[in-house]
This record gives C-alpha cells, structure tokens and sequence, in this order.
C-alpha cells in the first residue's frame, strides 16, 4: 500500500489545495458513501462562497464614482441629474436609490424593473412619461428593446412630504385632475406637487415666448422631445435646450424661453421651494 501511494503522488498535481489532497487521501482510505459525502460538502462550500449576493452600488455624487450608466450631469444641494443610458439587451448593475427621484424617459422603452428582494416588474414606457418614485431600495434595471433605454433621473436630496398628483399621472395608480391648457402662445400645466417642489409641463406654441419673472426660488428644466428652445438669460451666452437637455437656474435669475420653429416645443420645470417653507 505504500508502494501505491508512492505511485498515485506525482500524478496529483503538486502543489494542490488542501481539499484534493485530502480527498485523494480518503479515495484510498475510506469507504466510497463517505468519500462521496466528504466531496459533496466541500463542493457545496466551494459553490456558497461563489454565490454571496451582490452589494449594490451607489450613483456616482461628488469624487464617489458610481453605476456606469448614470452619468452625473448636476449636482446641487436640492438635486443629483443624471442622464441614464443603456445598450440593448443590457442591464444596468444593481445599483443604490437612496433619495426619492423623478424619472423622465426619453423615447419609448421596454425594461424589466428587477428591485432585490421583490418581485420583477415589466415596465413600457412611452417617450417623455414622467414618474415619481420613493427610494430607499436597489434595483438592476434590463432593457428589453433593441434600442437603447435612456432617461433623465432627478434625485430628489430633500424629504418629499405630501407628494400629490396634479394634472398628470406621475405617482402610478393614484389619480389626477383633468386640467385644460389655456389658450395662448404658451401654457404651463402643474402635474405634480410636494411640499418642497413642483413640476411644471410647458408648452411652447409655434413663435411662442415664455417669460420667466425673476424668481427667488432655483429650478430646473428638462427639454422633451422635439425640444428647439431659445434659452436667453441675464449674464451668461444664450443656449439652445434640445430633448433630453437639462439646465439649472439659480435663485433671483430671470430668463426667456422662446420657440423659433413651426411646431409646439415642450419641456419640464421644476421648482424648488424654499427651505423655510419646508419646516412651516
């Protein structure tokens, strides 16, 4: 026997982990059912250490880089903006919501929303929907469509108390208003509110001008599709605001917003109510 042993070593490649030798050893020594069982344990272990769950990343914000796909476009004390694209038939990794956010999807789009620990949820999504959506989950989100999945997603980094629906659909399965738009050359239509923030639908007829009043609270804007916007503002060169873009304002700036083209042009605003007004 320890002649075999001598013969069976050099063929057991060297060196080797400790759990092969050990087995080779009980192969010789022990009988088969236990050997067996001996090997099952130590795959299953093998096998356990492999399949620990994934820790989610964060979305990048400041120098912390984050999920590929969000790339960071704004960052202020009210908001993180992010414009999100994914290939075809890829998936986004699973990645860290801790903030209440908006999300606008630009184009129409077919994702499985697969949130840890949750059942799955077959999204389709149609160009410029805009939805509300508590955090303080993860998730991965799949493209389905053979184009790519791309949205602008709004972090909301202040508390959102009392969020309602207005004119427009943007918490799913609660109910709205049904708001007419006034004529003119340009109407604005709220379709959501909390008490921190308001999201504003505008719409610019063809030639038509919007002037925003100097205002004491900071916004944002989001161009949909179709966007062709002249932005002037007080101070800085004039800008042009296509679908999919985004700009901020501050506080006591004042702005014009006018459309050139021979088609209504549309866009988002959101308003960002004062910080004093959060703790009324």
């Amino acid at each position: 026997m320890k002649m075999d042993l001598q013969i069976l070593a050099p063929v057991i490649p060297s060196p080797v982990p400790w759990f092969w030798r050990t087995a080779a050893r009980y192969l010789l020594f022990a009988p088969r059912l236990f050997t067996l069982c001996f090997i099952a344990i130590g795959l299953t272990t093998i096998y356990s250490l492999n399949a620990q769950p994934q820790e989610p990343v964060p979305l990048a914000h400041g120098n912390v880089p984050g999920e590929p796909h969000h790339h960071l476009k704004i960052e202020n004390e009210y908001v993180r903006v992010y414009y999100v694209e994914v290939p075809p038939h890829e998936d986004t990794q699973l990645h860290q919501h801790d903030h209440d956010y908006i999300y606008v999807s630009l184009g129409p789009s077919e994702v499985i929303n697969a949130i840890l620990n949750k059942p799955e949820i077959h999204l389709q999504l149609k160009d410029g929907e805009t939805h509300f959506t508590r955090g303080g989950f993860a998730h991965v989100a799949r493209n389905l469509a053979n184009t790519p999945f791309r949205n602008i997603t709004i972090e909301l980094l202040n508390p959102q108390v009392e969020a309602r629906n207005v004119c427009g659909p943007v918490i799913l399965d609660v109910g709205f208003a049904v708001c007419e738009p006034a004529p003119g050359s340009w109407w604005a239509m709220t379709e959501f509110e909390t008490r921190g923030l308001k999201l504003d639908h505008v719409v610019l007829s063809p030639n038509g001008k919007y002037n925003e009043k100097i205002s004491n609270l900071g916004f944002l804007v989001v161009g949909l599709a179709g966007s062709d916007i002249k932005i002037n503002a007080k101070g800085i060169p004039p800008k042009t605001l296509h679908e999919g873009g985004i700009e901020w304002f501050d506080a006591g700036s004042k702005e014009r917003f006018s459309n050139s083209g021979t088609k209504a042009t549309e866009f988002l605003k959101f308003t960002f109510k004062r910080t004093r007004q959060l703790k009324k």
